[in-house]
């Protein structure tokens, strides 16, 4: 098995046990156990138990950084922001197992990645200022944070949203998260709250 394998494997393992038992449970041996090489090689591979979950989670992070670089400050229509959430969603729903140790394991999460959160704050910012849009009111920017939070929802245990697929959950959230952001202002384009004689 080569470097690049092995690295994957090792994260791999280490998702499943960090589902199964939760992080703070999980034994770094445990998960070399299940690759199948010693500790001292999971240690060549990744120094510590953070190094380790924060190679982990790295593809949610991949997400919000794609997302966020790709804002600019051109006037933006309600199918530019749905396109947005879109992404962003769809980003999460594809690594949904590795973005859920942020709900599952909050505690241990903030605890152990104390080095990427400063990053994570400033995608989060920069995503939710865009949302809200230029010279944004305290409401306008309630309800951008409100609609990242609701996309977020895409990363709860199954047993909170049980026998949902990939496709419902994206559906009910993207439209969830537009009507958090309605009535207000997107840039320059106003439009009204979803209800009877509405149109899309």
């Amino acid at each position: 098995m080569g470097t690049r394998d092995t690295r994957s494997a090792i994260r791999e393992a280490a998702l499943r046990q960090f589902l199964a038992k939760g992080v703070e449970q999980t034994s770094l041996r445990e998960v070399a156990d299940e690759v199948g090489i010693t500790k001292a090689s999971l240690y060549y591979h990744y120094e510590s138990k953070a190094d380790l979950l924060a190679a982990v989670v790295a593809p949610v992070l991949f997400v919000m950084r794609d997302v966020a670089d790709g804002l600019t400050d051109a006037p933006r229509d309600e199918e530019d922001v749905r396109d947005l959430l879109r992404r962003y969603l769809v980003g999460l729903l594809n690594h949904r197992s590795e973005g859920s140790l942020f709900v599952r394991d909050a505690a241990a999460m903030s605890t152990a990645l104390q080095s990427m959160l400063p990053e994570l704050m400033d995608l989060s910012n920069r995503i939710h200022v865009w949302l809200a849009g230029p010279d944004a009111t305290a409401e306008a920017t309630i309800r951008a944070v409100a609609a990242v939070q609701v996309l977020g929802t895409a990363l709860a245990p199954d047993t909170q949203v049980p026998g949902t697929t990939d496709e419902e959950l994206e559906r009910v959230l993207l439209d969830a998260a537009m009507n958090v952001l309605r009535p207000g202002t997107i840039g320059t384009t106003r439009w009204s709250p979803v209800g009877p004689g509405s149109t899309r």
